[in-house]
């Protein structure tokens, strides 16, 4: 079975939102994944959706592969860098605040 990938490093959205979307449409037929992405209201649903057409479009050109029969065989989403930031508080004080990155790995297959 050959597969394809697309990789989408450093995407701003933290990791376990974007696995909540990766679970919906893992191993399911590119047509369906990409209905069920288009109608989902998460903001990972869209990026995810990137990656997926990223991956199809990978397939078909480098190698060749009849659209209708790939289907999502891996998708994971990994934590990326951490942007970290400082907000002002009362008192002179400051608080961080983390903003989690993720690095998507979408693999299709027939």
């Amino acid at each position: 079975m050959k597969t394809t990938r697309a990789v989408i490093r450093g995407v701003r959205l933290s990791p376990q939102k974007g696995r909540l979307v990766a679970d919906v449409i893992r191993g399911k037929p590119v047509a369906e994944a990409l209905n069920i992405l288009e109608f989902m209201p998460q903001k990972g649903a869209k990026i995810i959706k990137k990656a997926l057409l990223s991956a199809i479009a990978n397939a078909e050109h480098n190698d060749g592969a009849d659209i209708d029969a790939l289907k999502v065989v891996r998708i994971h989403v990994e934590k990326g860098f951490v942007l970290k930031r400082f907000a002002a508080r009362a008192k002179g004080r400051g608080t961080r605040i983390l903003k989690p990155t993720s690095h998507i790995y979408v693999t299709v297959g027939e």
